[in-house]
């Protein structure tokens, strides 16, 4: 085992922290338990994630009265007076004026937090403060997470609360991450949503969609299997599935050989259920459209397949290992419920997977927004996009891919990583690229302009992290706090 005091908790290193001879099984529930009483310790020992710096010098006490009154009027009435004149959005000098350019709103009502459901409205702040310091770290983006209260005292909650909210916020900020809204809310949330003057993006379906489509390009490359022959599975219906549904149509997928399925079947143009549920207009419309056969079970609709593609129930057992020895040869699995898949990926190998991905970073093939959305969001930032369509977030998917391609894949590394940070520089040029090749940019850039900003950005975010813990401003874990959760993972895993 490796001393804790010396290693970084990180997915290479993770495995050593445990005895030998643990099985596979056991592994798998003490690295969960593990991961989780570290994280609450952590989030107790640090305060949290985030904390707000300013940006500008102060090179003398006289600097004050410019970053504050009376100085700062200038600043209030210079953007009052554009926004009298009538001036295009473009030349909003607020983006100048203020880090409202280059910040994002979080925001969350926390009713469907990862897969643990309702968690009441401040209960999302930790995953919401996750994003934020995964785009600042990654992507050199501010973000400010926003947890909102959608009952406000009613039994259920309201989407026209959300709603409301954001067009009420979005004047500060540069762009709006949804995260986190039960469904069918979510939906009705983001279509309400695509009229304001910023984009407003729900990385639950747009960001995970973006990184399945991603990931699946490259196992099927691998497979030596095409898009347009494969017959697709989609275990679950919800935000994510829905959206993966439609991104890998219009990659070129052939709609006759997919199937989507959710707690109550296959969906098939004979659900009159969906049909009569208008709040299930998204599940309807690809109901319509797929799966002409009209085969109902799961069960039946996995046997064969050659892509499986899980985003239901967190597991272990949603998916059994006789499903997936059901499937065709060299069978694609992606079981990507959080905080834990639907089926353990050893288990999905010993039942004859040929590739398997997780939503988890500690297992192999991570196929998680987080490597998505810090770089599609500096891309929008920076051309200052008026909204992010679908054709961009699908340029972002194969920006992935190709960045994974291009220092090789394999089986077991079909996606980039969270480390590869070059990766997010990237995936900014291209969907700036995007963005003002239909027109949605306000201010177009280059590639190469985008590229450069990008990386400067993020290079810039990650050296200050560094200095700020190399001299002692966030202090080094504590060993003792990661023993202490080891062992209590080993203990209640026996």
């Amino acid at each position: 085992m490796v001393p804790l005091d010396t290693i970084g908790i990180i997915p290479e290193k993770l495995d050593e922290l445990f005895p030998p001879g643990l099985s596979p099984e056991r592994k798998a529930r003490a690295r969960t338990l593990f991961l989780k009483k570290l994280s609450l310790a952590a989030h107790r020992f640090y305060g949290g994630k985030m904390q707000t710096l300013p940006r500008c010098a102060l090179p003398s006490r006289d600097w004050l009265d410019v970053w504050y009154t009376p100085g700062v009027s200038a600043v209030s009435t210079s953007i009052r007076d554009s926004v009298r004149a009538g001036l295009a959005p473009a030349e909003d000098p607020s983006f100048e004026l203020s880090s409202r350019g280059n910040t994002v709103a979080v925001v969350s009502d926390s009713t469907r937090v990862l897969g643990d459901g309702d968690c009441t409205p401040a209960g999302g702040l930790g995953v919401m403060e996750g994003k934020a310091f995964l785009m600042k770290y990654l992507g050199g983006v501010d973000a400010v997470p926003l947890c909102v209260d959608s009952r406000m005292g009613a039994a259920d909650p309201d989407p026209e609360t959300l709603i409301h909210f954001v067009k009420m916020v979005q004047h500060s900020f540069g762009a709006i991450n949804l995260e986190d809204i039960s469904q069918p809310n979510c939906f009705r949330v983001l279509d309400e949503l695509q009229n304001c003057d910023i984009p407003v993006w729900h990385d639950d379906a747009q960001g995970t969609a973006a990184v399945t489509l991603a990931g699946l390009l490259n196992a099927l490359l691998l497979a030596k299997k095409r898009l347009e022959d494969v017959r697709i599975v989609l275990l679950g219906a919800g935000a994510a599935n829905t959206t993966i549904a439609r991104f890998i149509l219009a990659a070129g997928a052939d709609p006759a050989r997919l199937i989507i399925a959710d707690k109550e079947g296959c969906l098939h143009a004979g659900r009159d259920d969906l049909a009569r549920d208008p709040r299930a207009y998204r599940q309807w419309e690809l109901a319509r459209g797929t799966n002409p056969m009209r085969v109902t079970k799961p069960v039946e609709a996995i046997q064969g397949a050659d892509v499986l593609i899980a985003l239901s129930a967190p597991g272990p057992g949603t998916v059994p290992p006789a499903w997936v020895a059901s499937m065709a040869k060299d069978a694609i699995v992606f079981a990507c419920a959080n905080p834990v898949p639907e089926i353990w990926p050893h288990e999905a190998e010993e039942a004859g997977a040929f590739i398997v991905a997780t939503g988890r970073g500690d297992f192999p093939n991570q196929v998680n927004n987080s490597v998505c959305f810090p770089g599609l969001l500096k891309g929008v930032l920076l051309a200052r996009a008026r909204r992010v369509t679908d054709a961009m977030a699908i340029r972002a998917a194969t920006a992935l891919a190709e960045f994974a391609r291009s220092r090789g894949i394999s089986p077991t590394n079909i996606m980039p990583t969270m480390d590869e940070t070059e990766v997010f520089a990237l995936v900014a040029a291209d969907v700036a690229e995007a963005a003002a090749r239909e027109g949605l940019a306000r201010r177009p850039l280059s590639r190469a302009e985008a590229y450069a900003r990008a990386r400067a950005d993020g290079e810039a975010a990650r050296a200050l992290y560094r200095r700020m813990q190399e001299e002692g401003f966030i202090p080094a874990p504590d060993p003792a706090m990661v023993r202490r959760a080891l062992d209590e993972a080993l203990r209640e895993t026996t």
